[in-house]
C-alpha cells in the first residue's frame, strides 16, 4: 500500500509542474496516508491493540468500554471480598 502512494505522489509531483492543482492533491494524498492509511494498517496487524487512527475508533473504544467494564466488576469483587482493606483505601484517597 506505501508503494502505491509514494508511486502516486512521485506522479502528482511530476504533474505539478505543469499545473500546480497536482501538487495540491499530492499533499492531500500524503496527508490522507499518513492520518489513515498507516495507522489502519498496523492496528489490523496488531490484533485488537486499539489503534491511534480514527478509523480504528470504534473497535478502540470498544475495547476500552470492555477494559474498563472488567477494571470495574473487579473493583466491585475486591470491594465486596474485603471490606476492611477497601474502607481504608478509601479513607486514604479522601484524606
Amino acid at each position: 500500500m506505501g508503494t502505491i502512494v509514494i508511486s502516486g505522489t512521485v506522479v502528482l509531483v511530476v504533474l505539478g509542474f505543469g499545473n500546480h492543482v497536482y501538487w495540491l492533491a499530492a499533499v492531500a494524498l500524503l496527508f490522507l496516508y499518513v492520518q489513515y492509511g498507516r495507522g489502519s494498517s498496523s492496528a489490523s496487524s496488531s490484533g485488537s491493540g486499539g489503534g491511534s487512527s480514527s478509523a480504528a475508533a470504534p473497535q478502540s473504544y470498544k475495547a476500552y468500554r470492555e477494559r474498563r467494564d472488567m477494571q470495574a466488576k473487579w473493583e466491585r469483587r475486591y470491594r465486596r471480598e474485603r471490606p476492611l482493606e477497601s474502607r481504608r483505601q478509601q479513607r486514604e484517597r479522601s484524606g
